[in-house]
Formats: C-alpha cells, structure tokens, sequence
C-alpha cells in the first residue's frame, strides 16, 4: 500500500458503521452520547447569566450542534468528504461562538468531540488538520497548567487514532466475514451443481443402455417383419425387448438406491448383468474391498455399455467380464470373441465410448477401447 493511498484512505463502510457491535459497546457508545449531551446542557443552562433570550440561544446552539454532529456521521458513513468538513467546520464554529459567549464548557466539549471523531472517522489527510485546529483551540482557552494541557492533548489524539484502529480492524472482520460466507454459499452451490450433474450423468447412463437395447431389439424385430420372418423370430425379439424394459427400470431402481447410497456389491452387480447374457461370464482377481460410490458407478456403467455394444455390433459372441482389484486402482475388462456383425451394426454415433471415457477422466482414470485379433475389447482404469 503505497504512502498517499494510506493518507487518503477513508475507514471503509463497515468501520464506520453500526453493523459487528456488540450490545455491550452498543450501550457505551449510547451512555458517552448521553453524557455528552447532558454536559452541554449543563454548560449551557448551569450559568447565572443565562436567562431569557439566551437560555433560547443556548438550547437553540446545542440542537445545532446535535443535528451537525449526525449529519457528520451520516456524511462519513458516506465518503462524502466536503460535506463532512463541512460540517465539522459548523461544529467548530458553534464551539467558538459558545466560548464568546461565555459557555466554556460546551465549547471545550464540541473541541475534544470534533478532534476525536475527525480522526476517527476522516481520512488522515484531512483529519489531522481538524483535529490539530480543535486541540489548538482546546489549548488557547483551558485554564489548567500546560503539563495538564499537554497531557489532556496527547490523551485525546490517542484516543481518537485508537477508535480508529479498532474500527478499521471491525471493518475488516466483518468485510472477512462477508467472504467466508460467499466462499460457502458457492461451495454449496458448486457442491449442489456437481450433485446435480452427478444424477444427471446416473439417470442418463441407466436410461441410454436400457433403451437403446430395447432399440437393438424392436429394429430387429422390424427388419424380422419386413422380410417375412416367422412369428417366433419376431416374437423372440419382441420378448427380449421386454426383458430389457424389466431390467432398464431395475437399473433405475438401482440407480436411485445408489444415489441414497445403497447399493449392491460389485461383484454381484456384474454377475447379474451377464446372467441372461449366453456365452458370458465374469472373473475377479485381488483383493476385494469397498470401493468409492463415483468408482463403483464408472465400473457398473460402463460394463452396462460395453455388454450394449456387443449386442448390438456382435450378436451372439461370447463375451469375458474381468475385474481386477490392483494395490491403487480398479480394471474393467470386457472383452468379446467377434461374431457375425448385427443389423444395427452401423448405427449410432460413438457417443456411448466418448460417455465411457469422460466418465473415466472425471475420476482420474482413464479408458481404452478398440479391436483386437478376435472381437473387441474395452479397458477401463479408475483410482480406487
């Protein structure tokens, strides 16, 4: 921070204000007012000399100052420099007319008040003025030995830079609160987002293999119609559709339940999938343990996509599910024996691989897919 920006600074808003008090200081803050305020009235009213019209004056003067004291906080809690020293200067003003008059007390009250609050609440480069012409005049009129003076001088201006510091101190507490609590309502709203895309990604995955194989099987059935097929081919294909409704809605079921956080082990997830699949089976290796719910999930999902691609680019393959549980991640392998390419073997986009595979990077791991001598085999890595 350079030295003019220190000397131009004002307290920021929530040094200056009401906010982060406690009720404690709220009360003290109100009692100094409050005494303030009655030794005015008593410098006021306490001389002989006071008496008609100028008992008016007085009262008049000391709801003036009153009423430029806070519009001078108002001002400040603003940053509006000229209308404050403005002000500053009327109470001034108020302090010498008070003194002609003969009332010395209110006037070294609004001195010591002006000199205290300018450098509170100003900044340094116009308070230190203020503050230096209100003691000076303090000075010129207090009838106590200049040891005494000097001391009441020293004491106020240290004062008053000390309201200073811990104004700008409660300032920067609450300006720090202020931002823990935007830090934690992004992070819950950053958490809730990625829960959000998390469900999205669950339900999309669970509904994009269960119709897509139920697609396999109705386009099948059409072609079965439009070149003549018997009706137990067709009826065959209608049949396995419907098994694959039975089971998309089990998977969302399921889906759901790991969402609330049940769910079935691993092993027995991948044995079910494979069970109305002819020719397939699965074997697992290491050492079995609980895996995270976001590996788990990768693991289930793409098994469920890589089995959906066989059917529907190699009916009728056998098909080897291999799990492997290594000292610091788990791999999916899904490997098939080739087969006679399907109707279907030219749809799609290659969209379910690139799913697979983003699915993979969110967790740090990675996923391989492409031919090998014989069928086609898919290799997924997660951290686990």
């Amino acid at each position: 921070m350079t030295t003019e920006s220190a000397w131009t600074r004002w307290p920021s808003r929530e040094a200056l204000g009401r906010e982060g008090l406690s009720r404690p200081r709220r009360m003290l803050a109100w009692t100094v007012r409050a005494l303030v305020l009655a030794m005015l009235l008593w410098g006021a009213f306490s001389s002989s000399h006071v008496h008609g019209w100028g008992a008016v004056a007085a009262a008049a003067g000391v709801l003036l100052a009153a009423g430029a004291s806070w519009a001078f906080f108002r001002t400040t809690l603003q940053h509006r420099l000229w209308p404050s020293l403005a002000l500053i200067a009327v109470l001034l003003g108020i302090a010498i007319v008070a003194q002609t008059a003969g009332f010395q007390v209110p006037a070294l009250v609004i001195w010591c008040g002006c000199a205290v609050s300018a450098l509170e609440r100003l900044p340094l480069a116009a308070a230190l003025p203020v503050t230096t012409a209100a003691l000076a005049a303090y000075a010129a009129v207090d009838n106590d030995v200049w040891l005494t003076t000097a001391a009441t001088i020293a004491g106020l201006f240290l004062a008053g830079y000390v309201l200073r510091l811990d104004a700008e101190a409660r300032g920067s507490a609450q300006r720090l609160l202020a931002q823990e609590r935007a830090a934690r309502a992004a992070e819950t709203q950053s958490a809730a987002l990625a829960e959000r895309a998390r469900i999205a990604r669950e339900i999309h995955d669970v509904l994009a293999h269960s119709l897509s194989a139920q697609l396999v099987h109705l386009e099948a059935a059409r072609l079965l119609i439009e070149r003549g097929a018997d009706r137990e081919q067709i009826l065959g294909r209608v049949v396995a559709a419907r098994g694959m409704a039975r089971e998309g809605l089990a998977e969302t079921r399921q889906a759901l339940s790991a969402l609330r956080g049940e769910i079935s082990p691993l092993e027995d997830f991948l044995s079910e999938l494979v069970a109305f699949e002819d020719g397939a089976d699965v074997t697992v290796s290491g050492e079995r343990r609980l895996l995270t719910a976001e590996a788990s999930q990768a693991v289930r999902r793409v098994a469920q996509e890589a089995l959906t691609n066989v059917r529907k680019h190699a009916p009728g393959a056998k098909v080897q599910v291999k799990l492997e549980y290594g000292e610091r991640q788990v791999t999916l392998h899904v490997r098939d024996s080739g087969g006679k390419p399907g109707d279907l073997t030219g749809s799609g986009a290659g969209y379910g691989l690139l799913g697979m595979r983003e699915r993979a990077e969110l967790l740090g791991g990675s996923l391989e897919a492409g031919r090998e001598e014989k069928g086609f085999v898919v290799t997924l890595k997660v951290p686990a």
